[in-house]
């Protein structure tokens, strides 16, 4: 511990205290989904091909965060920035799609309020939502550092966040989107 790098042992820090959220919450729902089969027809009003865009979009921006990590690393500025912003551009790829979906659920009566099934999915997905945005802002703050040479290793730092954020959706697809 006396080895690692401030920055590291703060990010993972936080990357712990967003673990026991979204844990808490995950599990939650998971009593309750055990406890209502019926959630199942609810569940069947997501769109599971929308799901999996955005699925593609965060583990294929893992890749593209960790690229820029390793060029970082090496000093390639120019190719660490063209990685953070290809990353941007798939976090904002899925916000859209996120915002496709919710105006469509909304659309059709599925309201936070509706059921229990869709309060459940507006909060949980929603918090992702904000976590998505502030590792984009996290990664596009780091990104003008880089720009200027300062601070490559905040590239890691991003990217271990970023990472949590893919992390926590690939629990949330299948959870919700997949299990009728």
């Amino acid at each position: 511990m006396a080895d690692m790098p401030k920055g590291r042992l703060a990010m993972w820090w936080l990357i712990a205290s967003e673990v026991v959220i979204f844990g808490g919450l995950i599990a939650t729902y998971i009593m309750f989904r055990l406890r209502h089969p019926e959630w199942g027809h609810a569940a069947a009003h997501t769109s599971t091909p929308m799901g999996a865009l955005n699925t593609f979009f965060l583990l294929t921006s893992s890749l593209t965060i960790v690229l820029a990590h390793d060029a970082a690393n090496r000093k390639d500025l120019k190719g660490a920035v063209r990685n953070m912003l290809i990353t941007l551009g798939f976090g904002l790829g899925f916000l859209v799609v996120k915002s496709i979906e919710y105006s469509t659920e909304i659309s059709h009566g599925f309201t936070l309020t509706a059921e229990l099934f869709w309060s459940f999915y507006f909060l949980m997905t929603g918090l992702h939502a904000l976590h998505v945005i502030a590792g984009m802002t996290t990664i596009f703050i780091v990104m003008l550092g880089v720009r200027k040479g300062k601070n490559l290793q905040r590239v890691e730092f991003a990217g271990l966040y970023w990472h949590l954020v893919d992390l926590v959706w690939i629990l949330l697809f299948p959870l919700l989107y997949i299990a009728h």
